[in-house]
């Protein structure tokens, strides 16, 4: 269990995880201050879109059996 922790925690600091972290966090406070571009809102979408969807691909090769792709 220990060991599964300590990679999930590796896995978060990927540069890919900490970009979307930060992003997420910068989304929060221009939320609270009510001042969120729609510039902002674009690279926002994309990097979220790009951050799941590759998430997403993980688990569906791993179901499938994986096919050797990699990041």
């Amino acid at each position: 269990m220990n060991e599964t922790i300590i990679k999930r925690l590796g896995n978060l600091l990927s540069v890919k995880s900490i970009v979307t972290l930060a992003l997420t966090v910068v989304f929060a406070v221009m939320t609270v201050r009510e001042s969120i571009s729609q510039d902002f809102m674009t690279v926002y979408a994309v990097v979220i879109a790009f951050y799941f969807g590759t998430q997403s691909q993980k688990v569906q090769d791993v179901l499938e059996g994986g096919n050797g792709r990699s990041e």
